[in-house]
């Protein structure tokens, strides 16, 4: 592309107005095939999160704090896809993968807020689990509605306030030089490695975000899931136990998820080769895991099969079961 359309001078330095994002692959036929694979993904993921908050909407026995907590995730999950994939989209028919400074920083502040916001939502959901299985009892008492709502609006906050950190340093930093992002998105480390001016706030702000957020939501996680097993090991019953597990299953296989390719890609130590399977990390977990949490939380959930077939009676009119 010219370079007028990506650098503006000032004074005796040039100073970078677009970005180019090289995306997935830089040959076109394969692009185009992967334009529908893609496409496919995010109409799979924006069908099937939307179908879970409208079943758990309507269905009066859904609402519980698990469920209220499982349609806030599959919103994050519509957001958090909805911000890179179309983008993406579009960038497979294009030849040029141009993006705007502005652009660049509004794209990677949702994806970070959204991001931020479902490692809170997991923890969340974690010491829900706890509470669950170590205070049957008092389960309704402790997880009251005013303080489900309240949890997941400090999700959100704390996904907000970290982000806007994160962007507000990004947008401080000076690029002149080379605007090659290698990636299908906008991403800090690899915008922060081509800035030109000394990125030592923003690494810090990043290092801070990633300790208070993703490994305080990890502790979190953690800490619930050894009060849950220690809980369930005090179960005599070997079916009460069975049934303890269940519960947790589904979450347990989505932080699994979530955290190990989050944590592979920001966290693990970088080699020659690194680039590339950060690339289909990335698309795993901000394209393939907000289609796969709906799966994984209704494949052997049996309140969500039931909820189905009392929608189903509803619509053709047959008599409901309780």
């Amino acid at each position: 592309m010219p370079a007028s359309t990506s650098m503006e001078w000032n004074g005796n330095n040039t100073s970078v107005t677009v970005f180019i994002l090289l995306g997935l692959s830089d040959e076109k036929e394969l692009q185009l095939i992967l334009f529908p694979v893609f496409l496919g993904i995010y109409l799979v993921t924006l069908i099937w999160n939307l179908g879970l908050i409208l079943l758990i909407w309507m269905d009066s026995h859904l609402h519980t704090p698990m469920y209220f907590f499982l349609s806030s995730l599959s919103f994050v999950d519509i957001c958090y896809s909805s911000s890179t994939s179309p983008r993406m989209l579009s960038d497979f028919l294009k030849s040029e993968k141009n993006i705007s400074f502005i652009a660049c920083a509004t794209q990677y502040f949702f994806v970070a807020w959204m991001a931020l916001t479902e490692f809170c939502l997991l923890a969340a959901m974690a010491y829900d689990r706890y509470v669950a299985i170590g205070h049957p009892l008092q389960y309704s008492t402790i997880m009251a509605p005013g303080l489900c709502v309240k949890m997941v609006a400090g999700a959100y906050v704390s996904g907000f306030i970290s982000s806007l950190s994160e962007t507000l340093s990004f947008l401080n930093l000076s690029f002149c030089g080379p605007n090659v992002i290698q990636h299908f998105f906008c991403d800090l480390p690899q915008i922060v490695s081509l800035s030109c001016s000394k990125p030592l706030i923003s690494q810090t702000i990043v290092i801070l975000v990633a300790v208070i957020i993703v490994l305080g939501s990890l502790l979190i996680v953690l800490l619930s899931y050894g009060f849950i097993v220690a809980s369930i090991l005090k179960i005599s019953s070997g079916k009460g136990s069975a049934k303890a597990f269940n519960t947790c299953a589904s979450h347990l296989a989505t932080v699994t998820l979530y955290y190990g390719t989050d944590i592979s890609v920001y966290l693990c130590p970088k080699s020659s080769q690194s680039m590339k399977e950060d690339k289909i990390l990335s698309v795993f977990y901000v394209i393939i895991i907000p289609m796969l949490n709906p799966l994984i939380y209704s494949l052997r959930n049996n309140e969500i099969k039931a909820a189905l077939n009392r929608l189903k009676n509803k619509a053709s009119g047959l008599p409901q079961l309780a």
